[in-house]
């Protein structure tokens, strides 16, 4: 039996395991001594086994994320389940790879939208019964798989392509009232300013790592202790600060200057200032053109003092702006801090899996900006406000509407790529559900009697 999809067992984790180690293998039934039913196994695909717990599990996943089952949940969530076990399997013949880095960061990701969404740390613990250390252990198997089970989908459809004719042809005919709707959609330009760090500020983050350097060297605590206790990156803190093999190409390009020079795995690197912050850094190993290292990230605080100047220069800036003394595109190419945006004018750039565009919907900006957006007409400009741009700083910015596309009913000439990704996708959903079906035919199936008579998405699992 694999790890569950989300943990959150109906019974005593020490009660269900004695009870399994007392049943045979082909039962269906999972009894306590005294003959209490805790658990049922009520699919088994291939050799894997769906317990009714797993299905409660899934079933309160997607109370919580706000997942929409198709038809009866009774009867979809166990298929799914048996869905992802197929893709899984394939995934585990064709050595489907997850990176540690990549599940670090994306149970650290999930931890912090769960806690937002409930509240707080403490009311997470409180609800799952258990300390944050523990749900994340129990999440890292279940993310594993989530991301292997993708991982094996994109190999499935990544050849599949669409040419324009087939786009014109498959929206030709179609009626007006089916066409998509299209939601509204916005460019924007901006300009930021980065508060200037006190030097005081910066001697103070120095000596701290050079007292845990002093620490590591005198042997008083080990690198993996103090980056868990002190580092400020959430996505390797929690594991003792280490990088999973990473390429010079993937990393800042100061961080990896030191990182690729360092030959000694006892050795504490200098002190090296990323746009992150400032590091030391203790290498693991190196691989060909990979690099293994663990650091300690070291963020200074922005005093308040500095960021109301960084925020009354803006406003000056605006107001000249505004004024006419030089347009905005001028100011966002020669004033803004904003590297990723200042040689294209300010405009912002909105970087998916279909490519890359000017073009955010309103949910997709940073929520800051999404804020000053939605009150502005076309060509206006925002007064100054702070935000935590993607490096973890604190930046200040003022923004332009550059456009607005109100929503509509798509049309083939104004947004072909929304249409073609729309073909895409449904040619990809066809591919994957024909593999499946075909998994199902050469797989083998047993499915508790009580679920017979499903209206089942996919065909084959009652025979």
């Amino acid at each position: 039996m694999s790890k569950r999809i989300f943990v959150l067992l109906v019974i005593l984790v020490s009660l269900f395991s004695f009870a399994k180690a007392q049943q045979p293998k082909d039962s269906t039934v999972v009894t306590t001594p005294t003959g209490t039913t805790v658990d049922e196994v009520i699919w088994v695909v291939g050799d894997e086994a769906i317990l009714l717990s797993d299905v409660e599990a899934m079933r309160i996943q997607g109370q919580q994320e706000g997942l929409r089952w198709h038809g009866n949940p009774d009867c979809s969530i166990p298929e799914q389940i048996a869905v992802q076990k197929l893709y899984l399997n394939q995934a585990i013949i064709d050595s489907v790879e997850v990176t540690d880095s990549e599940i670090a960061q994306g149970v650290e990701q999930y931890l912090e939208n769960m806690i937002s969404m409930i509240g707080s740390r403490e009311k997470l613990e409180e609800y799952h019964k258990k300390s944050l250390s523990q749900i994340r252990a129990d999440l890292r198997e279940s993310y594993r798989e989530r991301q292997m089970v993708q991982g094996m989908q994109q190999k499935l459809v990544k050849d599949i392509t669409v040419s324009p004719a087939e786009v014109r042809r498959y929206f030709k005919d179609m009626p007006q009232d089916s066409l998509p709707f299209v939601p509204t959609e916005v460019e924007v330009q901006i300009i930021t300013q980065q508060p200037k760090v006190e030097q005081e500020e910066i001697n103070r983050v120095k000596e701290e790592l050079r007292d845990y350097t002093d620490r590591i060297n005198k042997g008083e605590s080990s690198f993996q202790t103090l980056a868990r206790l002190y580092s400020e990156d959430p996505g390797t803190a929690r594991r003792g600060g280490e990088l999973d093999y990473t390429g010079r190409g993937m990393l800042d390009p100061a961080f990896a200057n030191v990182a690729f020079g360092l030959t000694d795995p006892k050795r504490v690197s200098k002190i090296v200032e990323s746009e992150f912050g400032f590091h030391i850094i203790q290498l693991i190993d190196k691989r060909g053109d990979k690099i293994k290292v663990r650091h300690i990230l070291r963020k200074p605080v922005v005093n308040d003092e500095a960021i109301n100047k960084a925020l009354a220069r803006l406003d000056s800036i605006r107001t000249d702006i505004v004024d006419g003394k030089f347009p905005f595109e001028a100011g966002a190419s020669i004033i803004s801090d904003d590297k990723d945006t200042r040689n294209n004018q300010g405009l912002m750039a909105n970087v998916t899996q279909e490519g890359r565009t000017s073009r955010f919907k309103m949910a997709d900006l940073p929520s800051e900006v999404a804020r000053a957006v939605d009150t502005l007409s076309v060509g206006g400009i925002s007064k100054p406000f702070t935000m935590i741009n993607e490096r973890g700083k604190t930046v200040c910015a003022i923004v332009k509407l550059k456009s607005r596309i109100d929503g509509h009913k798509a049309t083939i000439t104004e947004d072909f790529q929304i249409l073609k990704n729309l073909v895409l996708a449904k040619r990809r959903n066809q591919v994957l559900h024909d593999w499946v079906v075909k998994r199902i035919k050469s797989t083998y199936v047993r499915i508790n009697e009580r679920y017979r008579d499903c209206d089942f998405e996919y065909e084959g699992w009652v025979r």
